[in-house]
């Protein structure tokens, strides 16, 4: 069987299910890393002859996907701003949105050095580990309730040489702070509410950690009040905090911000135009 055939076969045994572009875009993914080539390299040299081991190794994939495991954890990772984000069923699989949450705070820091940085609910470390990178000398630290998530992350500052600390710590039961501590405090919390489930791919119900993911549609906002009060002592007056959120709650959280004395709540849109993402600056004392 040639490169191309070997393509073409998985396709066609995906697209039912997934879709013509989710399809070729699994496809494209898993051909590149089993053959370790580019896509480019992959066309030129379509017509000639898979090694056997290879196009087995494809058809397992496939047979994987089919059961509905994504395919970032059969490969094993994702790409994140750049960066090659080793991920496994104990995290959730990083989002372009999430990319977008932290383009912005790039942008809106760019020309801040000394950073103090914290990400709260850290997951697989994606954005704690970009903000490092991207963020000039800046010191971050990622908190999560699971030890097991906070493996992968000290896994991939270690691989990919990015300095940060990690700490096991529940959002919802922090300590406060005796004195202002961080510049920038992020998060990406469970936001989706519990209503929601029905209409979610069994992909992401099935293998993705739910307590990373839902929120009881009585208490949407649960995970954010909980850092807006820890933040109220933690984070320096003038600092700002960002949140990635549901644009089901997104203006009930901005109100309730507002009523707290938060200065500069503001909505973002995301590249989807839903109202993706917060930022507010705490007010000076």
């Amino acid at each position: 069987m040639t490169i191309s055939e070997t393509a073409r076969n998985a396709r066609n045994r995906l697209q039912p299910v997934y879709g013509h572009n989710e399809a070729d875009w699994m496809v494209r993914a898993m051909m590149e890393h089993v053959f370790a080539r580019s896509r480019t390299d992959l066309l030129i040299d379509g017509d000639k002859d898979a090694a056997p081991v290879r196009v087995e190794l494809i058809n397992s994939i496939v047979d994987r996907l089919l059961k509905g495991v994504p395919l970032q954890y059969i490969l094993g990772y994702e790409t994140f701003m750049g960066m090659r984000i080793d991920v496994n069923s104990n995290v959730l699989i990083p989002r372009p949105e999430t990319e977008e949450l932290v383009e912005l705070i790039i942008d809106d820091n760019r020309d801040r050095k000394d950073l103090r940085i914290l990400d709260a609910g850290t997951g697989s470390g994606c954005i704690a580990l970009a903000l490092a990178r991207y963020l000039p000398f800046s010191k971050v630290t990622g908190i999560d309730i699971s030890h097991e998530a906070l493996d992968v992350a000290r896994a991939n500052a270690s691989r990919l040489k990015v300095d940060a600390q990690w700490q096991q710590a529940d959002i919802l039961h922090l300590t406060a702070e005796n004195n202002p501590v961080y510049d920038i405090i992020v998060s990406n919390p469970p936001y989706v509410l519990d209503s929601e489930r029905a209409e979610m791919h069994t992909n992401v119900l099935d293998h993705e950690p739910s307590s990373a993911l839902f929120v009881p549609d009585d208490d949407p906002l649960r995970f954010y009040t909980a850092l807006c009060a820890y933040a109220s002592t933690a984070l320096n007056p003038g600092g700002r905090i960002y949140f990635e959120l549901n644009p089901l709650t997104d203006d009930a959280l901005a109100a309730h911000m507002r009523k707290d004395g938060w200065d500069n709540v503001t909505l973002t849109l995301d590249s989807s135009r839903k109202k993706r993402f917060l930022s507010a600056t705490r007010p000076p004392r």
